[in-house]
């Protein structure tokens, strides 16, 4: 089985809400998930979800502790994801891979379909 590795930012505002994005292509598309992606070659954790983040959200943001590194099996491939606590370092963001994104205060994280794998850290922050 093929293996993936990835990071996710879990992004925390001033008021502890939790920004969760909603996928707009491939076979998981509509489903939400942190936003993140795959590391390259060569790279820290905290330099691929700083990359990824400006690519997906045209935003900067300040990596903190690593949350949670998630190992999860899909049908098709292996996922190991490295969750990492972050803030926004300004102000805006600009959706450029997603559908929609929501700032969600902890009773609010069942309100939207996470990816299988996002579940598992779901858990983790409600309580």
């Amino acid at each position: 089985m093929k293996s993936i590795e990835v990071v996710a930012a879990i992004i925390f505002d001033e008021q502890e809400r939790i920004f969760a994005t909603q996928r707009g292509y491939g076979e998981w598309k509509d489903w939400w998930e942190f936003p993140g992606g795959k590391m390259e070659a060569g790279e820290t954790p905290q330099q691929a979800l700083k990359r990824e983040i400006h690519e997906e959200l045209d935003a900067e943001i300040e990596v903190g502790e690593l949350l949670r590194t998630i190992d999860y099996d899909y049908p098709n491939f292996h996922l190991t994801m490295h969750c990492f606590k972050c803030k926004l370092a300004g102000g805006h963001v600009t959706l450029l891979e997603h559908e929609a994104a929501k700032w969600l205060k902890t009773e609010e994280l069942d309100s939207v379909k996470w990816l299988p794998a996002d579940e598992e850290i779901i858990n983790e922050l409600k309580q």
